[in-house]
């Protein structure tokens, strides 16, 4: 039975025949390329401008040299940091940004960047049907007019308690998504966009500059919780009808990855769920935790770059 909106539940979804993994290619149409941004519609949009109540607004994008890189070594492969290149002139200035990687700070990913397996990227497309082709770029949610919409903010390290450290490992599944919802006095609704507080940045911000700028300090997928990665919820997502997710840690998902339950794989290539990562959301968390009010009005415009794989979210929170 499809659910409330007509489309199809996660259980009547088509299959992989290996695994049991399902897949949503086509049900915004074979030619589609926002995903579940699909969720949201004109009607959400209005509802969730309606929460601006003070007129607050937050900013939720760290500085563009935070997370701090260490150089890679030529013929390695990562994310080094960028040189800003300053010209002055009589007019005035101008610059550049050298060896610049769209996804080296807060970033949306897009349905370019993670494929699963031989299936392929979002619609089973392979890498020669992406070369020289618009498909999947970033550029669509930016044509859309980019990924807005309601926030709910979802506080892990608040709703743990004091027991909490950094260095926990605690997934989110759907039953505690529920219960953190609850515990905050919000409900999900149908089109939101969640964003995960894991503390995982909240530690990172505390550390020196030279601690931050040790490979391992970023690279290394250390110990954070985040999403959880099974199919089971999976199923919730999609069943709840959620339009994209966001984490202040790495991969918005619980790391390391256990079972190989990489949720970027169902979540971009699968379902073409947006995915944020390395948020800036304390200053967001500590207002919410005060008034108590946790859903927000989420504006966010990644770059309209043609077959972009990431973007900066340029994100702000308003209430």
């Amino acid at each position: 039975m499809p659910g409330p909106d007509g489309l199809p539940l996660f259980n009547e979804l088509p299959e992989f025949p290996e695994g049991g993994e399902r897949y949503a290619w086509d049900v915004f149409g074979k030619d589609n390329d926002i995903g579940t941004v699909n969720f949201i519609t004109p009607e959400h949009i209005k509802r969730a401008a309606a929460l601006v109540k003070r007129g607050a607004a937050f900013n939720l994008d760290l500085p563009l040299d935070l997370p701090r890189r260490a150089p890679v070594p030529e013929g390695e492969r990562g994310r080094g940091p960028y040189e800003h290149v300053v010209f002055v002139h009589r007019g005035g200035g101008d610059d550049r940004l050298d060896n610049f990687y769209l996804q080296g700070s807060s970033q949306w990913d897009s349905l370019r960047h993670v494929r699963y397996r031989d299936h392929g990227y979002y619609h089973g497309l392979q890498d020669e049907d992406l070369a020289g082709s618009d498909r999947l770029g970033i550029h669509h949610w930016a044509e859309r007019g980019g990924i807005t919409g309601r926030g709910v903010l979802l506080d892990i390290p608040r709703f743990v308690g004091p027991s909490f450290k950094h260095t926990d490992r605690v997934a989110a599944d759907g039953e505690m998504i529920e219960a953190i919802a609850k515990k905050q006095g919000v409900e999900i609704r149908d089109g939101d966009i969640l964003l995960f507080r894991t503390g995982w940045m909240t530690n990172y911000l505390t550390l020196s500059k030279e601690e931050q700028e040790k490979p391992d300090a970023v690279d290394g997928m250390q110990t954070s919780s985040g999403l959880s990665g099974t199919q089971e919820t999976m199923a919730w997502l999609w069943d709840h009808r959620i339009a994209a997710v966001v984490g202040d840690n790495i991969p918005c998902e619980a790391t390391p990855v256990v079972d190989g339950n990489f949720q970027h794989r169902r979540l971009l290539a699968m379902f073409g769920m947006p995915i944020g990562e390395l948020w800036a959301l304390d200053a967001l968390a500590d207002d919410c935790a005060r008034d108590g009010v946790y859903e927000f009005f989420l504006v966010t415009k990644p770059l309209n770059l043609p077959r972009g794989v990431g973007s900066p979210p340029n994100a702000t929170a308003f209430k």
